[in-house]
């Protein structure tokens, strides 16, 4: 598979393998209402919102299967009542007009409880896609996802911050277009080669972000990732440039 065909939809946080019929999102963080609550603010609860766009995104692609980088779920170590029935609600539904693949994240534990035995549950070191790796990002990958030509991942729920003259800042979710610093990928892993970096952002708009031009990324791949010389897109695909740029 040529990585040129894993493409961005615009003004989405999805990626679409046209030839394979294919989507690719990550960060759903179903019940994250709860933790905000707690925190004394009172958000509507994104998952049928995030179900519906979804299925929209399932019906105009005319994708069959459907790759999941990554915390499904947001409570931890514990999971509510409403956020156990809306997990499985919520995979229940995009089952029936997609094949489900799920690589866990660190806030998926027990997702296993929550699934359809219908639905592919990979191990959270990485599944290969032909020459691709699909990883959410939290711990150290399988020696195999650096064989591949592209790795992508999530986790860190990558944006950017910007400044206008009156110093107002907002915060833009983005793509992150990056490469390894050679030397430290092979102090880790000696044997493998140079896959490009593809992040994705979050899906749900309630997670917020880690500001790449201010905090760098999320994880141990952060530490060998060449933050600086990372390329951004915003949704939309404008290009930003690379972060050293923009701090």
């Amino acid at each position: 598979m040529k990585i040129d065909q894993i493409q961005p939809i615009p003004e989405k946080p999805v990626l679409h393998i046209k030839d394979k019929k294919t989507l690719i999102l990550a960060d759903l963080h179903i019940g994250i209402e709860h933790e905000l609550r707690m925190q004394g603010l009172n958000p509507i609860n994104q998952t049928k919102k995030m179900q519906d766009e979804i299925l929209n995104i399932i019906k105009d692609t005319n994708s069959e299967t459907i790759f999941l980088l990554g915390d499904i779920k947001h409570n931890i170590p514990s999971s509510t009542k409403e956020e156990r029935y809306d997990v499985k609600d919520f995979l229940k539904n995009i089952s029936k007009y997609c094949t489900v693949h799920i690589i866990p994240g660190n806030h998926d534990g027990n997702i296993k409880y929550l699934i359809n035995k219908d639905m592919n549950l990979h191990s959270s070191e990485g599944f290969i896609l032909e020459n691709v790796a699909l990883v959410h990002g939290h711990r150290w990958p399988k020696k195999e996802i650096f064989q591949c030509e592209q790795i992508i991942m999530s986790h860190t729920h990558p944006t950017i911050v910007l400044t206008d003259r009156l110093d107002h800042k907002t915060f833009e979710p983005c793509w992150v277009k990056a490469s390894f610093i050679d030397n430290k990928l092979k102090e880790k892993y000696p044997d493998s080669k140079s896959p490009e970096i593809l992040i994705v952002p979050p899906f749900n708009p309630l997670c917020g972000g880690v500001a790449l031009n201010k905090e760098g990324i999320m994880g141990p791949l952060g530490k060998i990732i060449d933050v600086n010389n990372s390329e951004i897109f915003l949704l939309d695909s404008t290009s930003m440039g690379k972060v050293k740029n923009i701090k």
